[in-house]
């Protein structure tokens, strides 16, 4: 059976409100990355099929590459990286440490301070160094790393600024220590500037004080 340009035009539309609306219940039970690969799929092919249909080309041929190419970009969160995002989540499970994945695929470890830092201090508590060696293990020479301290709004920018920053080389030393070489390690303090809540309370001024670790990949 063959489509008309117009007809491949407007299953591709209905195919992507299908994609939209059902992705969640349609995606039960799988993982992070077959999520990432059968969205891609799906996206890519759609978008291969006005594409090829509004070109003058074959609409099915490209829906077929569209949904390929979509595969690919959609899997860009790889298998290793969905390990160590399971991983880090088993070993730091009722700990108060949150492990998400991020909008630009980067495996992110929010540390609150309870298990990181006390008050003014950029010396790292016992609580943290198990989860920090769990981070270690199995990164790969390609993996990169970037770890973020932060402060909330109790002192001046003169104290939180280095503190900030002095809390991201601690997180840092400690890596270096167990595996992680220094050179794929970047390292920032952004003082009180990035706020998770607000500083009205004790409970939320704890949260905001905080290290941020990010995993990421070489791009390709």
């Amino acid at each position: 059976m063959s489509y008309t340009p117009i007809a491949w035009q407007r299953m591709a539309v209905a195919a992507l409100a299908v994609i939209t609306v059902s992705g969640c219940a349609t995606y039960d039970g799988l993982s992070e990355r077959q999520k990432g690969t059968a969205t891609g799929a799906g996206v890519g092919a759609v978008a291969g099929a006005v594409i090829g249909s509004a070109t003058g080309g074959r609409a099915g041929t490209g829906a077929l590459i569209g949904g390929a190419l979509g595969a690919v970009a959609g899997n860009l969160w790889s298998k290793r990286m969905e390990d160590k995002r399971a991983a880090m989540e088993r070993s730091t499970a009722g700990t108060g440490i949150e492990v998400q994945r991020t909008a630009d695929n980067q495996l992110k470890v929010n540390v609150p301070s309870d298990l990181s830092f006390d008050v003014g201090s950029a010396t790292l508590k016992p609580e943290l160094r198990p989860v920090l060696e769990q981070f270690a293990q199995g990164l790969d020479a390609t993996m990169q790393v970037r770890i973020i301290g932060h402060t909330d709004n109790t002192g001046s920018d003169a104290i939180n600024n280095p503190l900030s920053l002095q809390r991201a080389q601690t997180v840092r030393d400690y890596l270096s220590t167990h595996g992680v070489p220094a050179q794929r390690m970047a390292i920032e303090g952004r003082g009180s500037r990035e706020p998770l809540t607000d500083n009205a309370t004790e409970a939320a001024r704890a949260k905001n004080r905080r290290v941020e670790i990010l995993l990421s990949e070489p791009q390709v």
